[in-house]
This record gives C-alpha cells, structure tokens and sequence, in this order.
C-alpha cells in the first residue's frame, strides 16, 4: 500500500533534483507504521517511544516536505461474533470478559496500538494476540482463533464482501470513499481514530527554497484526478498542505501513539 500511493508521483511529476520520500507503512510485523527511505534508514511514530534507543528520528533528523494521504484500518469480527457494530461488541466484551481476543501483526504494530487504543477509549478487555504478519492473522481469524482485527483494507475487504468477515467500522474520522456504507469507530467512541500517514520527506539540511518547490509539486500532483481517484480508492484522506502541516501531523501521531504504548506498557520484542 504505501508503493501504491507514492510511486505516481514520481511517474507523474518529476522535479530536476533527486530526493528521498519517506512512507509510512501501515502493516506488517515488527517495526510498524515506518516511514520508509530509499536507504534503508527507518523511523515511525510508534519506533519513536516503543523503543528506548534509536538512530534516527523523523522529528529530527528529516526536513517534512508533504503529506500524502491517510490511511484507515477496518474494524473486523468473525462471524460468529454476536455483534453488528462497535457498541453491540463493546456490550458484549464487558458481559463477557476473557472471551474476546484481538490479533495483530506483531507487537507494536499499527493493529496492535490501534487495538489498545479502543480498549482504552471504550473501556473494555480484550486480549491481544500478536502474529508474524497480517496474513497469520487472518487465517486465525477466518478460523475463529481470534475474535476482532484492526487490518489494512488491502486484507480485509475482500472477505468483507465475500461474507467471510463482518466490518463493524472504520478507524479514520470520516467514512472511507472505498466502505460508504461502514460507520467509523468514532460515531460509537467520540474521539477514536488510528490510521497510518504517508508522506515525503528530505534530508535535513535540504534548502528551503527546494522544499518549498517539491512540496507544491507533490499538492498539485494530489490535484490531478487520475491521481486522487486512485489514492481515494485505496479508502484513505488526501493530504494537501505545507511542510509545517505535515511535520505536526507527524508530531501528533508520535505523541498519540507515545501515549497509547506508555498506557499499556507495550514492551518491543
């Protein structure tokens, strides 16, 4: 997901200097909701607190240049479930404790955090089961192993539609353009939302006339409905805006996450 949505810019609009872009990657085990350089460097929001020492932080060590888009997760149940929406299942894992499970990628990842967060914000129990990679998960939840999945909507969609998984919502603020139809976490838990950001970033000591450049380059490439159509139809929010939107959407999802993984002591594997 993350090659999808910033592959065609580069395709679209190619300015004169080279640069690196940084994508937060929304699934996968271990390291999690990474934004991603060509030279393997790594740094996410989660990293940033979920572990003691690191190399390389965003905040730090990047110039932001622009948002792309926002990602959500869809909230899935197996079938079995007895719940058709957030407020039925939350019901139902309070007059049941110790029955509802939760799987996720792996620990620390943007399924796991996103779990804990509602657990927080809804006030209930569930237990957390950490897989190596989405696809482990599904299978145990296709399987009723595991009960609820906070998965990317490149896993879970498909099921969805086949009937073989029940979305009880998504976990963006606004409805998703590609799941019109499911609710959002939110309409049940005021204030819930955990999706994953995707943007470019260049080396700190870039100059600001460069950055300036690149950054309405990238906003009017998000203008171009080709563009747009096929990054909404990966279910997500476009991010217009300057390199100071984007370093504070980057900033608030460090101290969001922070906050969530001190919480619950979420301790990297």
């Amino acid at each position: 997901m993350a090659v999808g949505a910033a592959r065609p810019i580069g395709r679209g609009r190619k300015p004169s200097r080279r640069r690196h872009q940084y994508r937060h990657r929304s699934g996968g085990a271990g390291a999690a909701g990474r934004l991603h350089a060509p030279h393997r460097e790594l740094v996410d929001t989660i990293n940033a607190t979920l572990y003691d020492k690191l190399n390389f932080v965003f905040l730090r060590d990047i110039a932001p240049v622009a948002g792309l888009i926002s990602l959500p997760f869809v909230m899935v149940v197996n079938p079995s479930v007895p719940a058709k929406t957030v407020a039925e299942l939350a019901a139902y894992a309070k007059a049941n404790p110790g029955k509802i499970s939760f799987g996720s990628p792996g620990i620390g990842t943007p399924g796991h955090v996103a779990g804990e967060l509602f657990k927080i914000m809804a006030g209930i129990e569930m237990i957390h089961v950490p897989y190596r990679g989405g696809g482990a998960v599904m299978s145990d939840l296709l399987g009723g192993q595991v009960q609820v999945f906070f998965g990317t909507t490149s896993l879970t969609v498909e099921q969805v539609t086949a009937g073989k998984l029940r979305a009880l919502a998504v976990t963006s603020a606004r409805r998703s353009e590609g799941l019109p139809d499911v609710p959002t976490v939110g309409d049940f838990v005021p204030g819930y939302e955990a999706t994953s950001l995707f943007g470019v970033g260049a080396p700190k000591a870039t100059p600001v006339g460069i950055i300036d450049r690149l950054n309405r380059e990238i906003n009017a490439a998000l203008e171009d409905p080709k563009l747009k159509t096929r990054l909404l139809e990966l279910g997500g929010t476009l991010l217009p805006g300057s390199p100071a939107d984007f370093s504070r959407l980057v900033a608030d999802d460090t101290e969001k996450w922070g906050k969530v993984i001190r919480a619950v002591n979420i301790k990297a594997e």
